[in-house]
């Protein structure tokens, strides 16, 4: 049971997602783009500062409060729901855990606002989960790195004023020479080479970005010196909990569809939901919500209070991101023929729930991470 501030709180971000995000969500899909009018709204709302601190400009809440918002914006539209999580989980964060004094001062007011947008630059096109592999290299000039490299999938990457971006700084066949690199994508020499067109999530941007002799500030280091496969895993945790509350979006919104259909729907002379089998299908959905959402929200709780999270955010994810995928997919067989069409909004729950499952570490990379948690007395 979430206290009053937070019931509040979902209860605002629900209105706001029914009535500014739910209408256009079929367009923004169809369209592949969030519109710049939304954009601004999430701004101006404080969703892209959720947790940054005051003093950087953000709205001051703490994580679980993050979760909750990007679940509600997801139940809409999980294009949106992303745009939020990358931009701030991603971006935003580790220049807030690891940036100095003067890179939180000069970022994260820009970013906290909206009126610049973050995104991620970790893989690379031979470089996935395997990202000790990247070839990306940033070489020491005196006063500034040069940074040349392509990064892949990067989610904000058409719209990114700032990058985070990971380059090895000394040539090394695995992880050690990684560094960590705050970009600003108006750097002579960055570029985008395309935006990949997708299954799902067709509103949010994934693009494969160039950087071709850029010069990055030594003040633009993130973190220390060859540390950046640190920066980079230490993001992806928190990151995972953002895909989670996206993937717990996408699956309530899949379900909540499918329960009124249910109802509205006469067949035999009766709603269907009289019959055993659909109330059976709609107990399960039910249940695999409830227990996502307790995971998520257990994760989301210790990392609040400075407990170890890992493990959890990573059963988080991968319990999430499955879920809403089964979830959509007995949606859509719930509803039939007209589940199946794009008249109904379930074909886009289903097209976007997949992803859940391969972004931001796969499903096969989360029950790694679990195992080796597990089995560290072995």
């Amino acid at each position: 049971m979430l206290d009053e501030n937070y019931s509040e709180l979902r209860d605002l971000v629900k209105k706001f997602s029914d009535s500014a995000v739910a209408p256009i969500a079929a367009k923004i899909d169809s369209e592949g783009e969030i519109p710049k009018e939304l954009r601004n709204q999430l701004g101006e709302n404080g969703f892209m500062g959720c947790y940054i601190p005051e003093e950087y400009g953000g709205a001051g809440m703490d994580y679980l409060s993050y979760a909750i918002l990007v679940e509600e914006i997801s139940r809409s539209c999980a294009s949106t729901g992303v745009l939020i999580s990358a931009h701030t989980s991603l971006c935003s964060w580790p220049i807030l855990e690891f940036g100095t004094e003067e890179q939180k001062k000069k970022y994260l007011p820009k970013l906290a606002s909206g009126e610049w947008t973050g995104c991620f630059c970790l893989s690379e096109p031979n470089a996935g989960s395997d990202a000790g592999s990247l070839t990306t290299t940033a070489i020491d000039k005196g006063d500034y790195y040069e940074l040349n490299g392509v990064k892949n999938w990067i989610t904000n990457g058409k719209e990114a004023n700032v990058a985070i971006v990971f380059a090895k700084t000394r040539k090394t066949d695995d992880y050690k020479g990684i560094s960590a690199f705050i970009v600003e994508t108006s750097s002579p020499g960055f570029s985008i080479i395309k935006i990949e067109d997708k299954l799902g999530i067709k509103g949010s941007s994934t693009a494969q970005l160039a950087f071709d002799k850029i010069k990055v500030p030594k003040a633009n280091l993130l973190g220390p010196l060859e540390k950046g496969f640190r920066v980079a895993m230490a993001t992806l945790d928190g990151g995972r909990m953002g895909i989670a509350a996206q993937a717990l979006g996408i699956a309530r919104g899949a379900f909540e569809y499918a329960r009124k259909y249910s109802m509205e729907r006469i067949q035999f002379g009766q709603p269907i939901a009289k019959l055993q089998a659909i109330q059976f299908m709609l107990a399960d959905m039910s249940t695999k919500i409830a227990a996502a959402r307790l995971m998520l929200y257990d994760a989301s709780t210790r990392k609040d209070k400075g407990l170890p999270f890992a493990k959890e955010a990573a059963q988080a994810k991968l319990f999430a991101s499955e879920a809403a995928m089964w979830i959509s997919t007995k949606a859509i067989q719930l509803c039939g023929g007209n589940g199946y069409t794009k008249e109904y909004p379930l074909e886009r729950f289903f097209r976007d729930a997949k992803i859940t499952e391969i972004y931001e570490g796969t499903s096969e990379i989360q029950r790694i991470v679990i195992a080796s948690y597990e089995l560290k007395e072995i």
